[in-house]
């Protein structure tokens, strides 16, 4: 039996960027499961208020200053990220390295007042179901820092190393900084429960 090429695509790139790659839908399945997450939590957070007798449970509401301090500086963090973005899209390696290694610092230095904002909340996570709702909110905010600032340290090492300059490490520069989006979007509806609902 003779066999047939119905298509050559052999001429076709072995990596993409963007949606073509498949990278990218990975990315955003894995965005899409983790937001569910931090929508049920949430739920949990909306529910207990809704039937507790009072409004933050036997404590004061958590202090404001490292909470939003985080904020600003998440949101301050976009603007470089989205340079990043381009200068993948563009191909251009000295600015993405100088990118990443900015990313990387916008990565850690939220870290600080998040440290501060766990004994800001003012309750412990074992104290009653209000305390443990908090806590759990920003351990699951701040395991996604530390999951995207690892991600782009290694891209950062990557993207100094002779494997940088390739169409796949740009697409996974893009998915990255698609991800950091990600964690300061879900951040601020958090942000929003945890510090401003129990002074309404």
């Amino acid at each position: 039996m003779k066999e047939k090429v119905v298509l050559d695509l052999s001429h076709l790139p072995l990596h993409a960027t963007g949606t073509a790659s498949l990278t990218f839908w990975g990315t955003s399945a894995f965005m899409l499961i983790e937001g569910s997450g931090f929508a049920l939590a949430i739920a949990v957070y909306l529910y207990l208020m809704a039937n507790a007798p009072s409004w933050p449970l036997n404590a004061p509401p958590p202090d404001l200053l490292p909470g939003t301090i985080l904020t600003v500086l998440l949101l301050a963090s976009l603007v470089p990220n989205l340079l990043v973005t381009r200068w993948a899209g563009q191909r251009d390696l000295r600015k993405v390295r100088i990118g990443l290694v900015i990313m990387s610092i916008f990565g850690i230095v939220p870290l600080v007042p998040r440290i501060f904002e766990f004994p800001a909340l003012n309750i412990r996570w074992d104290d009653n179901a209000y305390g443990s709702i908090l806590w759990v909110m920003l351990g699951l905010h701040t395991t996604h820092i530390l999951t995207d600032l690892a991600d782009t340290l290694v891209l950062t090492c990557l993207m100094f190393s002779r494997h940088g300059d390739n169409l796949r490490r740009y697409g996974d520069v893009e998915d990255n900084a698609l991800y950091w989006n990600f964690v300061v979007a879900t951040w601020l509806p958090l942000y929003g429960c945890i510090y401003w609902i129990p002074r309404l």
